[in-house]
């Protein structure tokens, strides 16, 4: 049998950990929860970390270079509004396919509100550099003046999370689906308001 590398084994304890802290929440992600999810052994969480804080740090990051990386795969690398839209369609899309994921990064959030303080920042911080990053990059064909774009990073960042508490809330796919176009149509009503260069036909 291939022996799993401590990396491999660190993967799956913070998958199964989203899957726990999802349907338990922190206070109910027993290592018993996590290992039985995993189709591991409490030895092997003692294995690859010092304390079960010390996985939740390691779920933490995790949670939040995600964000970052939906970011970067949704941009299309098109003009900023363009770009925008579809950043936050990008996000919601994933909250929908990914129920657990926006659960379990919601509780860590919380968590480590109470128990490090500006460590709860970070979910956030790398969304918003992540998707101010990606706007800026567009910007360069389309310049705007720095305030707008803060003001967008924020709008996106707000417009999809309403969007994933009311799925987490409801659970109702369809109903889902039809708010994601809602939810964009808010985000051009928005935007008109704004100086920002529109594709055609906008």
């Amino acid at each position: 049998m291939a022996r799993i590398s401590l990396a491999d084994r660190r993967r799956d304890l913070i998958a199964a950990s989203i899957e726990v802290i999802a349907t338990h929440g922190i206070d109910g992600a027993t290592t018993r929860r996590i290992t039985d999810q995993a189709k591991a052994n409490a030895a092997m969480v003692h294995y690859c970390y010092d304390s079960k804080e010390a996985l939740f740090s390691d779920v933490f990051a995790y949670a939040a270079t995600t964000y970052g990386d939906i970011i970067k795969q949704s941009n299309p690398h098109s003009t900023l509004a363009e770009s925008a839209r579809q950043i936050l369609r990008g996000v919601m899309n994933y909250y929908l396919d990914s129920p657990n994921f926006a659960a379990a990064t919601f509780e860590l959030i919380r968590w480590a509100r109470r128990q490090h303080e500006d460590r709860g920042m970070a979910v956030f911080d790398e969304a918003v550099a992540s998707t101010r990053t990606a706007l800026q990059e567009a910007a360069a064909e389309d310049p705007v003046d720095p305030d707008t774009l803060d003001e967008m990073v924020y709008v996106l960042g707000t417009l999809a999370d309403g969007f994933a508490v009311n799925w987490l809330t409801y659970g109702d796919r369809a109903r889902a689906e039809a708010q994601i176009e809602l939810t964009l149509s808010v985000f051009d009503t928005w935007l008109a308001g704004c100086r920002v260069p529109q594709r055609a036909g906008s």
